[in-house]
């Protein structure tokens, strides 16, 4: 057990005068009935008023000694237990242009990566994870974080065409940078899937990986397609259509990404291919932190409360019943 307010335990030592007090006050006390000899006295059975006499006094010390320890808050905890947790600050920069509407991934090419990269957010309860999103512009979706459900709900809005069509690669590669620049962890990725070329935005991917590199930021590439053409839905008046598009991943630039940055570039051509990425990734990042765990405080107040009232109320009782003077 221990005390949040270990101080007020001082206030025991003001016990020690109060019981000396008593006993001279007991001393002081004479006898309203004074006789020359006690001893016919010696063999009269003695009231059980006697052994009460001291207990108003005693449950009057037990009761303040309570209320001391009820002003010290004991608690209770587990003991300390050193143990080892595996954690990092990882952002997912996801590609939202139309392409990934193309359904050579099923059911389409951004509800495969949604759906796995949740899996991979589910296996991994210890790390910082965020989201930024990409097209002809960047912004983050949701910033690092340890609340999972926050972050998966917030998977939901993830579609296509909230911003303007196109793939920056470069911006949406520098905008996650940007969340995990100042970052103190020992180990931070960026998982990067996008299914095209950089065709938009002011800074060149390879720039971007050159920043990321400067922070310390490892960077692992997807290029998420399968091999030369894809179905993409195309809405006509009679419903929706498909037609046969390129499927254009410039790998060169990925595979350059993930070089720069010590990182490594994958290709999903199929919804088992991606998940198998992501697996791949899961076994290279791990960090085993030191930490030291220890269970939430319980407060024990309430038992000595509970002593302190039961003694007044005792002492009281007594005084005015058993041990009520006549005055």
């Amino acid at each position: 057990m221990v005390f949040a307010n270990i101080e007020y335990l001082f206030l025991l030592i003001l016990l020690i005068p109060y019981i000396v007090w008593y006993i001279l006050k007991r001393k002081r006390n004479e006898a309203t009935l004074q006789v020359s000899d006690a001893q016919v006295y010696a063999h009269t059975p003695k009231s059980y008023k006697i052994y009460l006499l001291h207990a108003p006094f005693i449950l009057r010390l037990i009761a303040l000694t309570s209320v001391i320890f009820v002003l010290a808050r004991p608690q209770t905890t587990d003991s300390w237990q050193n143990s080892e947790i595996e954690g990092i600050d990882i952002m997912l920069a996801i590609d939202v242009s139309t392409s990934m509407l193309a359904e050579d991934l099923k059911p389409n090419r951004l509800e495969a990566a949604k759906d796995v990269a949740a899996e991979f957010i589910n296996g991994r309860p210890n790390d910082n994870i965020g989201i930024t999103l990409f097209a002809g512009e960047s912004f983050t979706q949701c910033p690092l974080t340890t609340d999972h459900a926050v972050l998966l709900n917030l998977f939901q809005s993830i579609k296509c065409g909230i911003i303007e069509d196109g793939t920056a690669i470069g911006m949406g590669l520098a905008n996650a940078v940007t969340r995990l620049k100042d970052s103190k962890a020992k180990s931070k990725v960026i998982i990067l899937l996008t299914d095209g070329t950089n065709n938009r935005g002011d800074i060149s991917p390879l720039t971007a990986a050159e920043i990321a590199k400067s922070f310390g930021i490892r960077v692992y590439t997807i290029g998420v397609g399968t091999n030369g053409t894809a179905p993409y839905p195309y809405p006509t008046v009679t419903g929706i259509q498909y037609r046969n598009i390129p499927v254009e991943i410039d790998e060169k630039v990925l595979t350059q990404i993930a070089g720069i940055t010590d990182g490594n570039y994958y290709r999903a051509t199929s919804n088992s291919k991606l998940k198998e990425v992501y697996e791949q990734i899961d076994k290279l990042e791990r960090t085993k932190l030191n930490v030291k765990e220890y269970s939430k405080r319980q407060e024990e107040y309430r038992v000595f409360a509970l002593i302190a009232f039961l003694c007044v109320l005792l002492e009281i009782l007594l005084r005015n019943s058993i041990l009520k003077k006549i005055p």
